[in-house]
């Protein structure tokens, strides 16, 4: 691993970049602990308010992201993700003192969450365009598994750090410290020294969406996983935003034990960042979506409310599984989307991911008062389940295979 890290540092702007997701995942871990507890603590309120909180910071991010991927392809990506992530940390500040000074409420933390969702909408398929900039094509597999480790690395830290700082401060402090990520982050993405961007055709930004449409739909491959994780997204977040919450709502540990959840999820994705290091994907798609139907395995468990050690290893299993996928997408797209039109791509990518989302984590809320929170989170593990395996009856989906150039010492598993 050393030496492959070593190698990977020897292009200009890996290392930065690194930092910067370290960093950005301290506070990815603090930050939904802060939100979804100081949201559940205001006076009077119920998982519904949270549920409203909770989409208001995605929805506007799919709106506005196809927006986003074309600003992605025609401008410098590391300046769009650098600038996003500082005037980030100036709409976390305001979320963080109204909570210290006592003036937070639903409406506000709508509204900073609608202004998140913006930028992010800027932020994703800027971002996800920086590395194919960076590395080479031969090194993106081993590229993306290290981002990934150090990623996780970060957010599991961030998750056991903000359910401390909540029980033992509140929340505002915790997203005051989530506030100061995003700053340092931001200026360290901002000074990556990327190629300039290449003279273009000044065309219409409807043209530049035509062209990406393109590019996305001519890939069955892409369209069917996307379709797949529309109902995959709906379910998940709104498990992470809502329904996790609220099922360890009782007593006084319950930020505790749901940051110690998602330190779990994290550490198995740590864990499945080690296994892509280590083995070759020959049918990426294939191993991807079997892996996300054991991610269905952490909202039985949540469902049957067996005892915490139990709930933590099948997080853990699901965090393994998430990562492996994520891997596995990520070096998929990059390897077979032309770098030029990748941002729109990636873009249509997320919009059709997250379409359901909001609306999951928007009745999440609702649906748990109504149905119960047991039969709720039963309901979303047989959507996961489902929608992770369906993609794999198309012959696009299983047959593809990885044109990755590997090291010769990677094992193969199919």
């Amino acid at each position: 691993m050393l030496k492959d890290l070593r190698h990977l540092l020897s292009h200009k702007g890996y290392g930065p970049l690194l930092a910067a997701r370290f960093i950005s995942n301290l506070g990815n871990g603090l930050s939904p602990i802060a939100l979804a507890y100081g949201v559940l603590n205001l006076p009077g309120s119920t998982g519904a308010d949270l549920s409203l909180v909770m989409a208001a910071r995605i929805t506007p991010m799919i709106l506005f992201m196809l927006f986003g991927g074309v600003i992605g392809d025609r401008f410098k990506r590391n300046r769009i993700v650098g600038g996003a992530d500082i005037i980030g940390s100036l709409i976390a500040s305001v979320s963080a003192l109204s909570f210290i000074f006592g003036f937070a409420s639903v409406p506000l933390l709508v509204l900073m969450g609608g202004l998140f969702g913006i930028l992010n909408a800027l932020w994703w398929p800027a971002m996800s365009g920086v590395l194919p900039e960076i590395m080479p094509r031969e090194s993106l597999q081993k590229a993306n598994a290290i981002i990934s480790l150090v990623s996780n690395s970060g957010f599991i830290i961030g998750a056991l750090i903000g359910g401390t700082l909540v029980t033992l401060f509140g929340s505002g402090w915790a997203l005051l410290v989530d506030s100061l990520r995003f700053l340092v982050a931001g200026i360290l993405v901002w000074f990556i020294n990327l190629p300039p961007i290449g003279a273009k055709e000044k065309n219409s930004m409807l043209h530049d969406l035509k062209i990406g449409w393109r590019e996305f739909t001519s890939r069955s491959w892409v369209v069917a996983v996307v379709v797949g994780f529309t109902f995959i997204n709906l379910s998940f977040e709104a498990t992470i935003s809502v329904l996790g919450p609220i099922s360890f709502n009782t007593g006084g540990h319950g930020p505790r034990d749901w940051s110690f959840n998602l330190a779990a999820i994290t550490a198995g994705m740590l864990t499945g960042s080690l296994i892509a290091l280590k083995i070759h994907f020959p049918r990426p798609l294939v191993l991807g979506m079997i892996s996300i139907a054991f991610t269905s395995g952490w909202n039985l468990t949540l469902a049957m409310e067996v005892t915490l050690p139990v709930v933590l290893v099948s997080a853990f299993v699901a965090g393994i599984a998430i990562e492996i996928f994520g891997v596995a997408w990520g070096s998929s797209m990059q390897a077979n989307i032309p770098k030029e039109s990748y941002s729109r791509v990636v873009s249509y990518d997320a919009l059709g991911s997250y379409a359901l989302a909001p609306i999951g984590i928007a009745f999440a809320g609702s649906f748990a008062e109504w149905m119960g929170i047991s039969r709720t989170l039963y309901g979303s593990a047989l959507i996961i389940l489902v929608a992770s395996l369906l993609p794999l009856l198309l012959k696009s989906v299983r047959g593809l295979r990885s044109n990755l150039v590997e090291q010769p010492q990677a094992k193969e598993i199919y």
